[in-house]
């Protein structure tokens, strides 16, 4: 079911402080960013919330296996040299993409939601896709999502 993110903006934003006082605790380096569609206001969202830690590059490989003392490893499938992905322990469901500043996934992680903040034709596009593929099955709707973020990095955005 998808929901507007205004609606649970006061609990995400408790999660993403949590989440960055849990960071700055043990030690962890870089920039702790609220992406996806809850950080978007009038984006539509599945009720979860998305963060994207970025870090010095050379610092990468410590922080991923910092994070793995504590974090549960999701999509482990898609793990590669600039991306690792997290389970956050937070009352929403919580997801946490950690890269190198500067990789692929970084700009793609930035960009992306930046975009989308700044115009809101891009937005309503957005949630189209969000509202079409919502009946899909799960795989085809990240893909749908995945393709709509291709067009936004490659200029040819609805």
């Amino acid at each position: 079911m998808l929901i507007f993110a205004d609606d649970l903006r006061d609990a995400a934003t408790a999660v993403v402080a949590a989440e960055r006082a849990r960071l700055r605790a043990r030690g962890v380096p870089g920039e702790l960013l609220w992406v996806g569609g809850s950080s978007v206001p009038g984006a539509l969202t599945r009720g979860d919330v998305d963060l994207h830690l970025r870090v010095p590059p050379g610092d990468f490989v410590q922080v991923v296996e910092t994070l793995r003392r504590d974090h549960v490893v999701v999509h482990p499938e898609i793990w590669c040299d600039t991306l690792a992905t997290f389970a956050v322990d937070a009352p929403l469901p919580t997801g946490l993409a950690v890269t190198p500043v500067g990789s692929e996934h970084d700009v793609r992680f930035t960009r992306t939601w930046e975009l989308l903040r700044a115009d809101p034709a891009l937005l309503a596009a957005y949630n189209r896709v969000k509202t079409e593929a919502e009946t899909t099955a799960p795989d085809q709707y990240e893909s749908r999502k995945s393709a709509f973020f291709d067009t936004l990095l490659d200029g040819d955005a609805p």
